[in-house]
Formats: C-alpha cells, structure tokens, sequence
C-alpha cells in the first residue's frame, strides 16, 4: 500500500510540473514601455479559459494625461483602439481582454484619445495569439 502511495504521490507532482510548465509556454512578456509619458513597466499575455489577457506589471505608472487608452497594433499593423486606461481617479483598467476581431497582438500603445498622442510603447518578442 505504501508503494502505491508513492507512486500515486510521484504521479501528481509530475502532472503538477507538467501543468505549470504548459501554463508557462502560454505567457509572454514585453519589453519595457518607451515613450514620452507611458516609460515604466511592461506587459504580460497569458491564454485564461481560451481568451488573450492583457495585463499591466506592478511598476506601470498611468500616463498623467487626460485621455489615455490601451491601443494594440498586430502583426499586420493594423491598429485596434480600446478601454480607456483611466477608470476613476487613482484606478485604472490593469487588465484588458483582447477581443476575438483581433487576431494577435505585435505590440500595446497607451495612447492618449484627446491628443491624438502616443504616449508609450511596449513590444513582444514574439506575435501572441
């Protein structure tokens, strides 16, 4: 019985690693934000019940400008303008679900709507889907 314990043990810490390795080959990670306003910080994608999520690191510092938004480019360069970054004062949209009209994801923009203004720009390495 113990035998079987141990292999049932040794069974679940290898499907365990499996999972967090799988999880891990569908998360992607920017590179830094560069831009006049929108310079700190990166994204993060990650696959979440078969939808792209958006999210913004810890350290991302919103632009002090009146109208910023996530903005996405794919790699076609077809631009997709979206939420608004700003919810109310000191809150912001950390999290964006890409919608399923946009087919991948090259770079994120914050991009500011009343001054027709890029403000930042973050890329990934690699298009994510």
């Amino acid at each position: 019985m113990r035998s079987f314990s141990k292999s049932m043990l040794a069974v679940l810490i290898a499907v365990a690693m499996l999972a967090t390795l799988g999880f891990a080959n569908h998360m992607a990670k920017s590179t830094p934000f560069a831009g006049v306003k929108a310079n700190t910080g990166f994204v993060t994608a990650a696959k979440e019940n078969g939808k792209l999520i958006l999210t913004l690191s810890d350290d991302f510092v919103v632009p002090d400008t009146p109208a910023p938004h996530w903005q996405l480019v794919d790699s076609k360069g077809n631009v997709y303008l979206l939420n608004r970054l700003k919810v109310k004062e000191d809150k912001y949209n950390k999290t964006l679900v890409v919608p399923a009209y946009v087919k991948n994801v090259a770079k994120v923009q914050i991009w500011c709507a009343w001054a027709e203004a890029l403000l930042g720009e973050a890329s990934f390495e690699k298009t994510v889907k």
